[in-house]
């Protein structure tokens, strides 16, 4: 393809894009440039299709790459890139929820996306420039993808919507949200905010899609130049896949014949009943093919989908009869419960259960030197608050094996972050780094939204003085053509094609986080506006349940967790309690067991479960940048004596001198006369003069003789000015 170039003018920046120079194998591939932020798109579908599974096999990968913002990747060892960084997975994630919806879910060919950053000004982002470069790729390629679609960020700033705004702008917005879609119809969210009223959520999505209308004008004119025949992946069929449409047709027939009987016959309130159901389907379909002769692939194909089939009658009989097969009604919450204080040691704990979901949260406190660090293409800087979302096989009654974290716990961890995160308390009434982790013990239905509810458990339990409790619930849809119903609290069969999964989180008075995916071509905005509705009554419902666990945040943290003091020194004293070579902070660490945190503004941060090293370090601390004043008392040790006075150790590391004429009233030759070196002698400071040496007395303390006369000084043969001393004489030791 010959190399081509397009722009135009969108938020005040120009878009452009450049197809023929890069990546010339890829079904598609382009480069998107919105100011100085660059990426690259490539797009391929695999010639041959996957046996053996029942979904589309579509990836998408955002690659962050160092140079693109021009730094070197800050690991001592390791200077290439690895492992893509969890803002890297959730940009690809929100890219593939984006563009997932508008490929046949039929297809099994795999399709890969993947999108590279090359550049990255630090103002345009990176997301939106990433997505509108998966929709230009898709629908340039001959990849069969019914787009293209566009994305747009929306800020608020002075009352007025903005659309994508920089990192800076950003900050100062009560919401930041990404909506993907055409303008009529919504197809993918993620928000968060800072507790703002569901309708003024509502009100910025419908802004940022009404401004994608002229970047997909953008994308459908160089699709109209450059595009390429869309591939039919279903226009030769094989006699297996024929056979396989033939076998459908009988088999939706069967089941449609047993729903009154085994569908909605009676409540199958928990997942197990459910799935017995439909394995009592699979039976059925199973004997019919085998007695039938059929083919074992074709066999494997037929009830791999089974499910699927059945997912089609649960969606009926909700848009025609309002039954869901627990018996529940549109607009209702499963059973809920709530319980604290379950572990014993970790410092706060709480189990939240909605139906057969079921959540352990856990959490930890620390010190402000706990705090992560963040090293990514984007952004250096520390996060204080995390939240780490953990299943298993088990979670799902299966067995596997024990891996890390997968895109999508990853995903659902974040998620509930950035729930709690417009809640937490400000770091300077709480300068704690806290870290939540939710083990989801069974899933049937938005375990991601049972973790924001658990986390608001636990933390209140734990004593984390939050703004206001946070509830979270998973709005469902039931839709075939143009009919369709809302779903309260979605669980597993009910989640079908035609369906929505739509999470929102927040306070009894706004939203804090969004997050939703369809398996539709988008949702009118009459199916999201009762998404709205049914979320916030359900919300409520959920937060009066938590406040009958717990009404409020504890006044006291678990007795085992750390406790923290802040003591606030003058920058210049740092050095004093760093030491040569930290040799000081290290010692004070070593003998209290303290964590000693320092802050550039002075602040000092002291961290500890035990009281006495808690107390022994921020004495130590305080001793070692202690301002001596004219006036104050100290029992001080004698540690060196000369013929013209002695010198007491005050505070470690800082003495002062008592001249031989003020240990005494009565005439003193020389100071071993009356003092010995290690002795503890109560002083006062007389004066610290413009050199910072601390003149003491010890006379000065002790009444004076009665009818004691002054005596004519006499001349003195060192102290100050002298040549037995040198300037500043307290010194560090």
């Amino acid at each position: 393809m010959e190399l081509k170039n397009w722009s135009t003018e969108w938020g005040g920046r120009t878009l452009s894009v450049e197809v023929g120079r890069m990546s010339k194998f890829a079904n598609g591939s382009c480069v998107v440039r919105y100011g100085d932020t660059v990426i690259s798109a490539t797009a391929v579908m695999s010639k041959n299709t996957r046996d053996g599974i029942d979904f589309f096999p579509l990836s998408v990968e955002f690659e962050e790459k160092m140079y693109a913002a021009g730094k070197i990747k800050g690991s001592r060892f390791i200077k290439r890139e690895g492992r893509p960084s969890d803002d890297a997975i959730l940009t690809g994630r929100l890219v593939d929820r984006s563009i997932r919806p508008l490929f046949n879910s039929d297809i099994r060919n795999d399709v890969q996306v993947i999108l590279t950053a090359l550049s990255i000004d630090g103002e345009n982002d990176p997301q939106i420039c990433a997505l509108i470069a998966a929709s230009v790729v898709l629908s340039i390629s001959n990849i069969p993808w019914a787009g293209p679609l566009a994305g747009a960020r929306v800020g608020r700033l002075e009352g007025e919507w903005a659309l994508n705004p920089s990192y800076l702008k950003k900050d100062e917005s009560d919401l930041d949200i990404v909506v993907a879609g055409t303008p009529e119809k919504l197809i993918m969210v993620e928000a968060d905010s800072k507790d703002v009223p569901d309708e003024d959520i509502l009100g910025a999505m419908q802004f940022g899609l009404a401004q994608t209308k002229e970047v997909i004008d953008f994308i459908k004119k160089i699709q109209s130049e450059i595009g390429k025949e869309k591939f039919d992946p279903f226009a030769d069929l094989s006699e297996t896949d024929s056979e396989i449409k033939r076998l459908e047709k009988e088999v939706d027939k069967m089941i449609g014949e047993k729903v009154n009987d085994w569908m909605f016959d009676t409540a199958k309130v928990g997942k197990a009943e459910r799935m017995a159901m439909v394995d009592r389907f699979k039976e059925m379909i199973k004997e019919y093919l085998i007695k039938n002769e059929v083919d074992e692939k074709v066999q494997t194909v037929i009830l791999s989908r089974i499910k699927v089939y059945v997912e089609k009658y649960v969606t009926l009989g909700i848009l025609e009869q309002d039954k869901r097969l627990d018996g529940r009604a549109l607009n209702e919450v499963r059973e809920l419960n709530c319980d604290i204080d379950l572990l014993p040691r970790p410092h706060g704990s709480a189990l939240f259960s909605r139906g057969d979901t079921q959540v352990l949260s856990i959490l930890t406190l620390g010190s402000p030197g706990d705090a992560q660090i963040i090293d990514t293409m984007e952004e250096d800087s520390t996060k204080k608050y995390m939240h780490h979302y953990n299943d298993n096989p088990a979670t799902y009654g299966e067995t596997g094996f024990l891996r890390g974290p997968g895109r999508r716990a990853i995903g659902h961890g974040a998620l509930a972050e950035k729930a709690l995160l417009p809640v937490l308390p400000d770091e300077a009434d709480f300068p704690y780094v806290i870290r939540m982790v939710s083990e989801v013990l069974s899933s049937n239905g938005s375990s991601s939204m049972a973790s924001t509810c658990a986390s608001t458990l636990s933390l209140m339990a734990g004593g984390v003085p939050i703004k206001k409790p946070v509830a979270g619930i998973a709005i469902g849809l039931a839709s075939v053509d143009d009919k369709w119903k809302v779903l309260t609290d979605l669980q597993d069969i009910e989640d079908g094609p035609g369906g929505m999964d739509f999470k929102i989180t927040g306070t009894a008075d706004g939203i804090t986080a969004i997050q939703m995916d369809t398996k539709t071509h988008g949702l009118t905005w009459d199916i999201v506006k009762q998404a709205f509705v049914q979320s916030k009554e359900a919300r409520l419902q959920i937060l009066q349940k938590i406040k009958e666990a717990i009404a409020e945040p504890r006044a006291e943290l678990s007795p085992y967790a750390p406790r923290i003091e802040i003591i606030h020194i003058n920058p210049e004293k740092i050095g004093a309690v760093i030491g040569s070579q930290g040799k000081v902070i290290k010692k004070i660490v070593e003998e209290t067991g303290a964590q000693i945190d320092i802050e550039d503004d002075g602040s000092i941060f002291v961290t500890s479960s035990d009281v006495e090293g808690m107390a022994k370090a921020k004495k130590w601390i305080e001793d070692l940048t202690h301002e001596i004043e004219a006036g104050e008392l100290f029992d001080g040790k004698v540690v060196r004596l000369e013929d013209f006075g002695a010198f007491v150790e005050l505070l470690p590391g800082k003495d002062g001198l008592v001249h031989v004429s003020e240990i005494a009233w009565d005439r003193t030759d020389k100071p071993g006369d009356k003092l010995s070196l290690g002795d503890i002698v109560k002083v006062k400071v007389k004066e610290v003069d413009n050199l910072g040496r601390v003149n003491l007395t010890i006379k000065g303390l002790l009444p004076k003789p009665e009818g004691y006369v002054d005596r004519a000084p006499a001349p003195r043969s060192g102290g100050h000015g002298g040549h037995d001393r040198k300037p500043g004489f307290f010194k560090k030791k």
